[in-house]
């Protein structure tokens, strides 16, 4: 995935990941071990300089025993507040026989779709 500027989104979830590492009492090194990703690597999501996959998120949700689904909507990959849409998009993300980036552009049109259907319901047409 290429890279990300600093975030608001992108600094809450360091921030949150930060917070549910020390609660579960780990130390960044062994989060990283867990998780499968380098030290570096995780120290940069922490401080908000780097924007992880939905597929990181997943092994750093496993290795902190927390919900991936929390990860994603704090990394802005999901919305919190749309329950049907959230299974289509979880199924997305889910899928090992798909690219980060052809997840990416599934949840693209995706989106687009529902956008331009609501927009459509909201015209009267």
């Amino acid at each position: 995935m290429a890279k990300f500027g600093v975030g608001k989104t992108v600094g809450t979830l360091g921030d949150y990941l930060r917070e549910q590492r020390m609660a579960a009492k780990l130390s960044l090194r062994q989060l990283s071990e867990q998780a499968g990703v380098s030290n570096p690597y995780l120290s940069q999501i922490e401080r908000g300089l780097r924007r992880p996959s939905a597929e990181v998120l997943q092994q750093l949700a496993k290795a902190l025993r927390i919900s991936a689904e929390t990860l994603y909507v704090r990394a802005g990959i999901l919305d919190p507040d749309e329950g049907e849409v959230r299974s289509v998009e979880l199924a997305v993300l889910a899928d090992t026989g798909l690219t980060e980036r052809q997840k990416q552009s599934l949840l693209d049109v995706y989106n687009s779709f529902r956008a331009a259907n609501s927009h459509t319901e909201a015209s009267g047409g």
